[in-house]
């Protein structure tokens, strides 16, 4: 490899009005600032979700680059994009190298590069799989001594090699992602993962992987935890703090809060540090290992908002689907939370494997009578290579004829592995708003304590959500 190559990476989707969320693209962030401490780059990175790209437009931007490769993500509901997307881009850049990475090419692998024109697909971690792709493409040699790799053949026939590409062990070892790559205040005007609009902040992944064998998960980085250390995190938000004028940050990480010790060094050091910032947990928390102590610390250092998944309310649930969730420890969890002044948000899932309306209810009750703030409610989907997903094929086949994940917004996917016909699930989805948020202490003290003061514009999704099943397509 004698010359600078040219990287193009782009997060692929659009934002919709029901589906409004868009954080930092950290994937491609971290992969962009990896690369470049390893190989002679010049990189352009691009997230279409932000930017509000249209198709035509984003290939025309690659086109423009003149890419010797191109590093194409996104999450399965966008994947439909990468067909015509990748097909556009080998007209125009015929000798460029297409790779996809990311959410949708690991769970759908050898189905997702056989729709494309891309020449390869990583599934899981990226950096060192695509190292070692540019590496071996530009230097001339095989794409075939790549353990993992899902390749196609100059023949076009997709091959998937043998083995994986190790972890990274040493997360501390892994550049702060590529910011300067984006225009970070871009994503100070739309709403991220935390429904907390119009605030400075960069978004961070501490870990990797996640032990807990919830059935309908992904499985992108293993599980098997793996963690930065808190000095190291905090190294990184004081950059940040530094360089950007930010002061919030969004964990994004599978589950934070695993290594109890970590948290309680890393609160320590944000306020040793004296680092005035806010932080906000999109998803990041597991609600039954949160201890008093732990909420404490977190409140401390900053902590102001957090995602709390309870997803079913039935004990017989929690132990089909692999999550065990301690439904009275969660409870307290969110107790201490909301005690200490912190905005908790549910999320709850309807529609599992031969869940009752009786075990439904359940979930209602449970958050109802819980001191959560809020709640998001979804619908049990089926991803491809999860557990789920190999249940339904095996037991409910019929269940996955004409599911489509094109643009979804997660509540209004149409699965439904329950017990019950579709009408009853979506009456409880429909219950399960009603009961929860029309209450008017609840609305009381989302009104005292949100982090948003303008909760008003969350009202056409809330009413949109409350009509699922009433109105033709609202499914």
């Amino acid at each position: 490899m004698m010359r600078r190559l040219r990287l193009f990476l782009a997060n692929v989707g659009h934002r919709r009005p029901m589906f409004p969320l868009a954080t930092p693209p950290l994937g491609i962030l971290s992969l962009a600032a990896y690369l470049r401490t390893k190989l002679d780059l010049d990189i352009r990175l691009v997230n279409q979700r932000v930017e509000d790209l249209s198709d035509d437009r984003l290939v025309r931007e690659i086109v423009s680059f003149e890419p010797d490769a191109v590093g194409l993500g996104a999450l399965t509901p966008f994947g439909y994009l990468l067909p015509s997307l990748t097909r556009n881009i080998r007209d125009a850049c015929p000798h460029a190298l297409i790779v996809l990475g990311g959410p949708h090419a690991s769970a759908s692998r050898e189905a997702a590069l056989r729709a494309t024109t891309a020449d390869a697909l990583v599934v899981g971690e990226g950096e060192l799989a695509f190292e070692r792709i540019l590496q071996t493409h530009f230097d001339g040699g095989s794409f075939g001594q790549i353990p993992g790799l899902i390749w196609r053949e100059p023949g076009g026939e997709v091959v998937t090699n043998p083995g994986a590409m190790p972890p990274i062990e040493d997360l501390d070892s892994l550049p702060f992602p590529a910011y300067d790559l984006i225009d970070v205040t871009r994503y100070w005007r739309v709403q991220s993962q935390s429904p907390v609009p119009n605030r400075h902040y960069v978004a961070v992944s501490s870990s990797r992987g996640c032990p807990y064998q919830c059935q309908w998960c992904h499985n992108l980085f293993g599980k098997r935890f793996r963690a930065q250390s808190a000095e190291r995190v905090v190294d990184e938000i004081a950059h940040y703090v530094k360089t950007y004028g930010m002061n919030d940050i969004e964990f994004v990480d599978d589950i934070f809060n695993l290594d109890r010790q970590r948290v309680h060094d890393f609160c320590s050091l944000v306020c040793k540090r004296d680092l005035k910032i806010k932080i906000a947990f999109g998803n990041a928390l597991r609600g039954d290992i949160l201890g008093e102590d732990d909420v404490d610390a977190l409140a401390a250092a900053g902590t102001y908002f957090c995602s709390l998944a309870l997803e079913s309310g039935s004990p017989r649930i929690q132990q089909l689907m692999g999550k065990g969730l301690n439904i009275p420890r969660f409870l307290a969890g969110v107790s201490l939370a909301a005690a200490r002044g912190v905005f908790t948000n549910g999320a709850l899932m309807f529609g599992f494997p031969t869940e009752t309306a009786e075990e439904m209810q359940m979930t209602i009750d449970v958050a109802a009578k819980s001191k959560l703030h809020t709640a998001s409610i979804f619908t049990v989907t089926p991803f491809p290579n999860t557990p789920l997903y190999e249940w339904a094929k095996e037991h409910r086949p019929e269940k996955l004829k004409g599911l489509r994940y094109d643009e979804a917004d997660f509540n209004g996917i149409h699965a439904n592995l329950s017990d019950v016909p579709d009408d009853v699930l979506f009456h409880y989805q429909r219950k399960a708003h009603r009961q929860f948020f029309l209450n008017p202490r609840r609305l009381a003290r989302i009104l005292r304590d949100s982090p948003d003061r303008a909760m008003i514009r969350y009202a056409p999704i809330f009413i949109y959500r409350c009509m699922k099943g009433l109105v033709p397509g609202l499914t």
